[in-house]
This record gives structure tokens, C-alpha cells and sequence, in this order.
């Protein structure tokens, strides 16, 4: 009987620890948020393609970017336009470090996601899931458009 009675009392703060932890997560969520978000539409030959926004730390601890994923996609990474030389060339950037409070565009002729190895043609109105994980393993999950701009 006396264990009953420890069930009884341990089950509400069990459902408590869960439900905290649950608001943790939807707050890890909503920290990093991916504003104007869109993926460049591309022709059906094309392999790659180009993601843009402008991503926004609302939380009051840095966020460092350092993978990004899609079912959609076989490989996404994150890249910088510079000027060299006068020429203009991308550079695979290794993370993106949004202090609190801030944010970052992604922009055509600045920093993108670069979106290789589509699995299916992609066509205007389409959706893509995009997953950024940042250094300390929280992961934001994001919904783009496919536009053509």
C-alpha cells in the first residue's frame, strides 16, 4: 500500500518534469526565427539551389549555426559571396554565429544556403523543410517556400 501512495505523489511531478521539458524545447524553438525565408526556384536540370532570409536571435544566448539538412536535399551548406580580384566567388563558410538579440540575412551576393543534390525537381509553391543545428546540439526546424524571384 505504501507504494501506491509514492506512485501517487512521484506521477504528478513526473508530469510536471515533462511538461517543462516540453516548453524548453518549444522555447529552444522559437529562439532562432528564419524571417522572409525562400528557396530560388530552379530549372529541372539544375542541381542546386540558393536559400535566403533573415534569421533572428531572439533568445539571450548566442546560436552557432554549424549544419544544416533537408529531406529534400542531399547536401546543404552555408556560403558567402566575396569579391576577389575583382571577381566574384562563393566560399563555404564553417558555422554562422548570431549573437542574442541580433540577426543575420541571407542574401543574394552575401551569405546563403546553397541547397545540391535535389531528390526531386522542386517547383514554384513547393515547400522544403530545412533543419539548422547549431554547436550546442539545439536544432530549429524551418518550412521555406520554393519562389521564383
Amino acid at each position: 500500500m505504501q507504494m501506491k501512495k509514492w506512485s501517487l505523489l512521484l506521477l504528478p511531478a513526473g508530469l510536471v518534469g515533462l511538461l517543462l521539458n516540453l516548453s524548453s524545447v518549444a522555447a529552444a524553438e522559437q529562439s532562432l526565427t528564419f524571417e522572409g525565408a525562400w528557396i530560388r526556384a530552379m530549372p529541372p536540370a539544375m542541381k542546386m539551389t540558393a536559400g535566403f532570409g533573415r534569421l533572428h536571435n531572439a533568445s539571450g544566448q548566442a546560436i552557432e549555426l554549424t549544419a544544416f539538412a533537408s529531406p529534400q536535399f542531399g547536401d546543404i551548406s552555408l556560403h558567402r559571396t566575396e569579391l576577389v580580384d575583382g571577381v566574384s566567388r562563393m566560399r563555404k563558410v564553417p558555422a554562422l554565429l548570431i549573437a542574442p538579440g541580433e540577426s543575420v540575412s541571407l542574401e543574394p551576393g552575401g551569405h546563403h544556403l546553397m541547397l545540391m543534390m535535389p531528390v526531386a525537381p522542386l517547383t514554384t509553391g513547393a515547400r522544403v523543410t530545412l533543419d539548422m543545428i547549431a554547436d550546442d546540439g539545439r536544432e530549429f526546424r524551418f518550412e521555406l517556400p520554393v519562389e521564383k524571384r
